[in-house]
């Protein structure tokens, strides 16, 4: 055989092998993974895995993205910092091309972490500290969330326009930095509409008793025309409770995290009750996609969601099958590009814009939910209008 020949044969078994090669990574599965609760105390906001799965089985019936199917892997946190920082490992080890973690930045950060130092992109279903990005994590790090600010402003832009509340009371429940972001976004919200704050409080979740600042209150002379209350349950469905116990029947206005009728039984026939959700888990949202979304929870997993957050994990995989088409590879970096170039992306959930500097919401559109004679009901949908600087996002004095 001559040398040309040779090299010839060895072009060609290189051409094949090489065809043969690319239509086996082509075949292969797009991985995602999830570093989430699945069980303890953070599994019902971590709940946006099902929601996830359910758009996935729709993208597979469809033929996949890129050509491709796409597989999940878990890896179960159990609510623990330090395991979510093995579960982000264990997923980037297993191969994983996109690595969803803990709805918190405090609890997905460390699996976010350990997605971004592999050079995996990592997302948190509902994080809403802007720290989850480039500022706390790095350029690979996102989360499907709006800024925690954002839920305080909504309500307050609502109720003073919808409502006619132009006094407001600020009861904050201070042990976790969401609860002072909804706070600070609230107060920014009312002052911007032409409301006045004109009295503020502080407790801590696990206070059996907010006696004092019930006093407190109602000698605020004239009463207020709303208490926003910026907490969580136990301590936020306690206080709600010892308020409404003490004769107070002025309305209260919350945020997101005071979501679903699992902690109605505390408060019965409750009224005037008003927050900013991300869906209503009651059904009648305003967005057809939301109810649909929410009878097919219910087909698959025989229970309606716990809370709205659940519905974040549809709208993630939404975003994601759109990265990757618009980049046409997996690439992590062409896939952050892809993100951080959408504007008004639309979702199940509304429009998502993200930038180079931002991968959290600034703006968004809420569906604004009331609770009367204990019942909820979606009111209407809000899309918050107060601009947000990135001192206002990381709470930082002008």
């Amino acid at each position: 055989m001559t040398r040309k020949l040779v090299a010839a044969c060895a072009a060609l078994a290189a051409f094949v092998l090489g065809i043969t090669g690319t239509a086996q990574a082509d075949d292969k599965p797009i991985l995602i993974g999830f570093a989430v609760g699945v069980t303890g105390w953070i599994a019902p906001f971590d709940n946006g895995y099902k929601t996830a799965e359910i758009a996935i089985e729709e993208i597979n019936a469809k033929g996949g993205v890129l050509g491709r199917k796409i597989a999940t892997a878990y890896c179960d946190t159990k609510s623990d910092r330090e395991q979510g920082a093995k579960c982000g490992q264990e997923l980037a080890d297993k191969g994983a091309d996109f690595i969803v973690v803990t709805c918190d930045y405090d609890f997905g950060g460390p699996a976010a972490v350990s997605a971004s130092r592999a050079g995996k992109i990592s997302w948190a279903l509902c994080a809403e500290d802007p720290k989850m990005g480039v500022q706390g994590i790095g350029p690979m790090a996102f989360t499907g969330a709006e800024a925690a600010q954002l839920q305080g402003s909504s309500i307050a832009e609502w109720g003073f326009s919808k409502k006619g509340w132009k006094t407001a009371y600020l009861l904050l429940d201070n042990l976790i930095e969401y609860n002072k972001s909804v706070c600070y976004g609230f107060e920014l919200g009312f002052k911007a509409a032409g409301g006045k704050i004109v009295g503020q409080d502080t407790f801590k979740n696990d206070d059996a008793s907010i006696a004092g600042q019930i006093t407190r209150l109602k000698a605020v002379n004239p009463a207020p025309d709303v208490i926003e209350l910026c907490s969580f349950p136990p301590g936020g469905a306690s206080a709600v409770r010892q308020i409404r116990a003490a004769g107070i029947k002025t309305p209260i206005a919350t945020d997101n995290a005071m979501d679903g009728t699992y902690w109605l039984g505390a408060v019965p026939d409750l009224s005037d009750f008003y927050y900013s959700s991300l869906g209503s888990v009651v059904g009648g949202d305003p967005r057809p996609g939301i109810n649909e979304l929410r009878d097919k929870y219910i087909a698959k997993y025989k229970d309606p969601p716990p809370v709205s957050t659940t519905y974040m994990g549809y709208s993630m995989i939404q975003l994601y099958a759109a990265a990757l088409e618009k980049a046409k590879t997996t690439e992590p970096k062409a896939v952050v590009a892809a993100f951080e170039s959408f504007q008004d992306q639309p979702t199940v959930e509304g429009p998502f814009s993200f930038s180079h500097d931002l991968h959290i919401q600034k703006k968004f559109q809420f569906t604004i939910m009331g609770v009367n004679n204990g019942k909820h009901e979606a009111l209407e949908l809000w899309t918050t209008t107060t601009p947000l600087t990135m001192n206002d996002l990381f709470r930082k004095a002008n």
